[in-house]
């Protein structure tokens, strides 16, 4: 046998499966240039078993040698389960499920994988659709006040999901099967007295059941109310001095800090919640594309090492900072492929530190390890 049958022989079987993989991930579709596709050709060709382990790498098909590629990536536009049209916004539970409401109404619920478990929809849609959602307690009621239709905890710490219906001025409050707690509701009225709404945008929950909800248009500002839901102050208004927002889109709460995502701002604003009125801690950010700049915000997770992820709207990129606010890593950019983004919306990080982004306008969901 010939020395050159021989190397085609033995190499036969990886050249195979390298052109499987190549050709399961669509190589000849993505953005690596012609000159590239010629390369990885000619490494095929059994010439060099570390180039094309290189050349496959720099396109994506080996994800471990990649980190710019995303773990997963799920979902399509549509309106049967499991699709989506453009996705407004994702919260996630103690059990890792995926909470995401679109343009259509519909909370879907899925695990971590993209499996899809279960839906429902909010009550109206004409006047638009919901922008945020939240996982946390319900109302401390005493059994006088709690509702026939839903069964509660006796001691007050039912798992909810919260969403802002933003263009019916209210929070609705759901359980986790999507059963409507109607008593839990607040809002409903538009206006700019306490307790009324302009265009609601978020709510997060503080260890006490006090509830933080933000709002835009009319009155740029956050209303804090009791775990009863009763009024107890406000703060902010429209405006580009510290303190003030402009479209606070966002609203993350950790121990004893809150942190808002003020996007029309391009910054993020922290303050101390241990204290009323609030005290503003910091302010991250600019407007601009640099590292730890940011263009349009629309919202942020914060990972189990205290490192905090940025979703950017308008950048279609994922920033990664220090818990002091120092700029570790960026991911993403514009475009349709795995890895690219498209007017994102929102994004979590899961009990395993995975990072999981909505993909809006790809109408997908894309999962990346912490970018580094």
């Amino acid at each position: 046998m010939r020395s050159e049958d021989r190397v085609n022989q033995s190499t036969q079987p990886r050249r195979d499966f390298l052109l499987s993989c190549a050709s399961n991930l669509h190589l000849a579709k993505s953005a690596i240039g012609k000159n590239t596709l010629r390369a990885t050709a000619r490494l095929l060709n059994g010439k060099s078993t570390a180039g094309v382990t290189a050349a496959l790498a720099s396109c994506g098909c080996l994800s471990e040698s990649n980190p710019e590629r995303p773990q997963k990536v799920w979902g399509r536009r549509g309106f049967s389960p499991g699709r989506f049209l453009k996705p407004r916004a994702i919260t996630i539970d103690e059990q890792d499920r995926l909470y995401i409401v679109d343009t259509t109404g519909r909370i879907q619920v899925f695990d971590t994988e993209g499996n899809f478990l279960h839906q429902w929809k909010t009550p109206q849609t004409q006047n638009g659709r919901p922008t945020g959602l939240a996982f946390g307690a319900g109302q401390k009621r005493s059994s006088s006040t709690k509702s026939s239709e839903v069964q509660h905890d006796p001691d007050g710490n039912d798992p909810r999901i919260f969403v802002a219906d933003t263009h019916y001025y209210r929070i609705l409050s759901y359980t986790l099967k999507g059963e409507t707690v109607t008593e839990e509701s607040i809002g409903g009225v538009a206006g700019i007295g306490p307790g009324e709404f302009a265009f609601v945008t978020d709510i997060a929950c503080d260890r006490f059941g006090c509830r933080y909800i933000g709002e835009y248009n009319a009155s740029d500002r956050i209303q804090k109310f009791d775990a009863e839901g009763n009024f107890l102050c406000q703060w902010g208004g429209t405006g580009r001095n510290p303190g003030s927002f402009v479209r606070p889109q966002s609203l993350v709460i950790q121990e004893d800090v809150l942190w808002v995502v003020d996007s029309c701002n391009h910054r993020i604003q922290r303050f101390d919640i241990s204290v009323t009125p609030p005290r503003l801690i910091d302010i991250w950010g600019q407007a601009g594309s640099a590292n730890g700049e940011f263009f349009y915000p629309y919202d942020l997770a914060i990972a189990s090492d205290g490192s905090v992820v940025v979703i950017e709207y308008k950048n279609n990129r994922l920033q990664r900072f220090s818990s002091s606010g120092e700029w570790i890593a960026s991911w993403g950019g514009p475009g349709f492929e795995p890895g690219k983004l498209n007017q994102p919306w929102g994004v979590v990080v899961d009990s395993k530190d995975r990072v999981h982004i909505l993909d809006s306008n790809n109408h997908r969901i894309q999962r990346i390890e912490l970018p580094t």
